[in-house]
């Protein structure tokens, strides 16, 4: 994990955290972006020696195309992006909590997220744990003493989060935790939506698929997973590329069963130029894959955000076949005793009867002497 790489004096325009995880044949790179929107870029090579290398002058001086690349350029696999572009707000004056069916009066003029300023990343990272903190806010009222935070942490292994929806991961993904705190809402029936913005090297549109779950203790009352998804066009079943999250989010820093609410996305749709992030637009060339989905908070009764003032979000960002639930040492510890007692004592119990039953003597006179 480096902050920066290559560049040999502090600039408050780069804001780049770069983490190489190297395999014995090929090379993950892990780019955290605060320039403009912020964004998380994935790039796959098939050699275990690949790197980073930055025209620091040109990107800074905004000649972005071409600044940033993986060397050698023949070694990349697979590449793509996730850009985080607009915070919506609406005014829920009905409690419908369905913004496509929204008048566009009810809209407030969204946040975007390029024109935010964002914190040196280098006060909160952390290269022994493989995390960092990115926290930004505008010049608004609105974030007079608030903020959206992004907290990212890359994995050696496979393992969970620490905190719910304490979602699955492994070696070949990154985790973002997105968080809204402490923003004074523009009504007192304000609810919020995310824009994402999407950018592949793959040649077939992403697309979302939402998968059953097995619940346990770590995601409790969540029955699904949702996968946003990249594939190349000549081989459909191979996962490339995905965003993986439980539709759920929490309305409190430290996440309890009835603080959880909710959350939908609509579907992805073609945009037809890069997302405003100078680290994607240094990577990127015009006319590749971009697509764009908002994710929705809260449903119909929920609080609003005006309760808490508080929401957070989870996502996996990976490669390869996204990692799924199974059943956990605890619940199979629990079937094992709730469906093995009844059985044993069924069987214990017809073995009882049998012996008992054959043990006893026909009755009858006895014989006289």
């Amino acid at each position: 994990m480096e902050l920066n790489p290559g560049l040999k004096k502090p600039s408050t325009g780069a804001g780049l955290v770069h983490v190489r995880a190297v395999g014995s044949d090929d090379t993950l790179h892990f780019l955290l972006c605060s320039h403009e929107a912020p964004a998380l870029m994935l790039v796959h090579t098939n050699s275990s020696s690949s790197a980073v290398h930055i025209d620091w002058e040109a990107f800074l001086n905004g000649n972005y195309s071409g600044s940033l690349k993986v060397v050698p350029e023949s070694s990349v696999q697979f590449s793509s992006a996730l850009v985080f572009t607009r915070l919506w707000e609406y005014d829920d004056v009905n409690d419908t909590a369905d913004p496509e069916h929204l008048t566009p009066s009810s809209f407030f003029p969204p946040y975007e997220l390029q024109d935010f300023s964002w914190d040196d990343l280098n006060t909160t990272i952390n290269l022994t744990n493989h995390s960092v903190t990115l926290c930004g806010r505008n010049s608004s009222t609105s974030f007079r003493n608030g903020s959206l935070c992004l907290a990212f942490s890359a994995f050696g292994s496979k393992g969970r989060g620490a905190v719910w929806p304490g979602l699955l991961h492994n070696a070949n993904s990154s985790q973002l935790r997105i968080w809204l705190d402490n923003v004074s809402p523009r009504s007192n029936q304000s609810r919020f939506a995310l824009e994402l913005q999407s950018v592949s090297s793959a040649a077939q549109r992403g697309h979302v698929d939402v998968l059953k779950s097995i619940d346990d203790e770590y995601t409790p009352s969540i029955f699904k997973v949702s996968q946003w998804v990249s594939s190349p066009s000549n081989a459909s079943s191979a996962v490339l590329g995905y965003t993986q999250w439980k539709p759920v989010a929490y309305r409190t820093a430290q996440p309890k069963f009835e603080d959880a609410t909710p959350c939908r996305h609509s579907n992805p749709v073609l945009v037809s130029q890069l997302p405003p992030s100078g680290w994607v637009q240094a990577f990127f060339r015009d006319g590749q894959q971009t697509s764009a989905l908002n994710i929705t908070f809260s449903i119909a009764g929920d609080p609003f955000y005006n309760v808490t003032n508080y929401l957070s979000w989870s996502i996996l960002v990976g490669l390869g076949p996204p990692p799924l639930d199974s059943f956990s040492p605890l619940v199979l510890t629990i079937m094992a005793v709730g469906l093995g007692t009844p059985l044993a004592l069924i069987l214990f119990g017809g073995a009882g009867a049998c012996i008992f039953k054959k043990g006893q003597h026909p009755q009858g006179y006895e014989p006289i002497n």
